[in-house]
């Protein structure tokens, strides 16, 4: 039987929310070249999936952490399924904004959060974890106790492991780069050749460049 890891990442690759061009790398925003784009809104577009995310990424949760008081998901691309998966554990939900409103309340956190209150926080996507983490501190700063991070795909940059270690704080994944790279070699989307290019980005994204 195939672990949910490896059918997240098949998943995710038939619909093309993870799409790999080792020969004609992507330019993410920080300016890196990439081999590799990825945009998990996509699976919100497929019931079957959504549910599947929506199931597993709860399943981890209660698997992973005594008590639940509040659901937390980093905006934007977690928004929805921080909601599917707060409304599956019966638990309130919030999510968190990259930056404070720029009217109104100016909030930074939507929804009502209580200092003390156990938080999972839900994110769709880690790289470097600098966004994911602003999110914690957010949280924290509003009394929060955060208990973890639960996210559906995680690249595993060393960089970030390092930034999780030093802010405490445990993360989760549904499905991963590894896993990826197995299910991409299996349904034929990438060749053996391609997979020394993968890894060598992964291990240093910021300095690889396309042979």
């Amino acid at each position: 039987m195939k672990k949910v890891e490896r059918l997240l990442a098949e998943k995710l690759l038939k619909i093309s929310a993870i799409i790999l061009q080792v020969d004609n790398p992507f330019t993410w925003a920080s300016g890196w070249n990439s081999p590799i784009y990825t945009d998990n809104r996509k699976t919100l577009s497929y019931p079957e999936i959504r549910s599947f995310i929506k199931v597993e990424l709860t399943r981890l949760i209660m698997e992973s952490f005594k008590q639940v008081d509040v659901v937390a998901g980093v905006a934007t691309g977690a928004i929805a399924q921080g909601a599917l998966v707060a409304d599956l554990l019966g638990v309130p939900y919030v999510y968190v904004r990259s930056t404070p409103k720029d009217h109104g309340l100016e909030n930074l956190i939507e929804g009502n959060i209580q200092p003390g209150q156990k938080v999972v926080v839900i994110e769709d996507l880690v790289s470097t974890g600098k966004s994911s983490l602003k999110a914690v501190e957010a949280l924290r700063t509003a009394g929060a106790e955060v208990i973890g991070m639960v996210a559906l795909f995680n690249y595993g940059f060393p960089i970030a492991e390092e930034n999780f270690r030093k802010a405490g704080v445990k993360l989760y994944s549904l499905s991963n780069y590894n896993a990826m790279i197995e299910a991409a070699l299996a349904t034929d989307y990438i060749h053996e050749s391609d997979v020394k290019t993968l890894q060598q980005w992964r291990q240093d994204p910021a300095n690889w460049t396309p042979a």
